[in-house]
């Protein structure tokens, strides 16, 4: 493998052990047996264990914005809202890592931002943005529109990451088009 693709695997791998323990609770060392890799070499491809959960935290909000664009090409207003919600459902019945990676994602912006360093949270900021963007601009930049969807979203992030059944009465409130696998 060239070094580009051993990255490529650190990143897929950093996904899978962070979304499960979180920053604070994966080791370096779970990357590289997951990888296949000595620690010294994970540490010849990244500067660090916060650049590795940056970069796999990066991925996870570029996979998001990507289901989204794809999502609602060609389309606007509802019709692109409810392309995209159902993109969204779909990515995180098929790979609910990617949901579990954002949840750790918000949780470590938090905790880097109370030691003072922001710079951290800046850059993932910068990449949630553009998710917000892909979709705020698919829904016409309708603001109101773009804050419901997002905060339907994150409703639905929080109610799967804590394991309500899709048949919960909890669920009973969205709409259709937001419905739960």
């Amino acid at each position: 493998m060239s070094a580009e693709e051993r990255r490529e695997s650190v990143i897929r791998a950093a996904v899978t052990e962070f979304s499960r323990g979180g920053y604070h609770g994966t080791s370096t060392e779970a990357i590289a047996k997951r990888v296949g890799v000595s620690q010294p070499y994970l540490f010849r491809l990244f500067p660090g264990k916060q650049a590795i959960f940056l970069e796999a935290s990066r991925r996870c909000c570029r996979d998001v914005t990507e289901v989204f664009r794809r999502a609602s090409e060609g389309l606007e207003g509802e019709a692109a809202t409810k392309a995209m919600g159902e993109a969204y459902q779909a990515l995180i019945a098929d790979d609910p890592e990617k949901l579990l990676m954002q949840m750790q994602m918000y949780v470590a912006v938090a905790a880097a931002e109370a030691a003072g360093d922001r710079a951290f949270g800046e850059a993932l900021r910068a990449e949630w943005m553009e998710m917000y963007d892909v979709a705020n601009l698919a829904m016409g930049a309708d603001v109101n529109e773009t804050t419901q969807f997002l905060a339907y979203g994150m409703l639905v992030n929080v109610l799967v990451s804590m394991g309500f059944q899709p048949e919960h009465r909890v669920w009973a409130g969205f709409y259709e088009e937001v419905q739960p696998r």
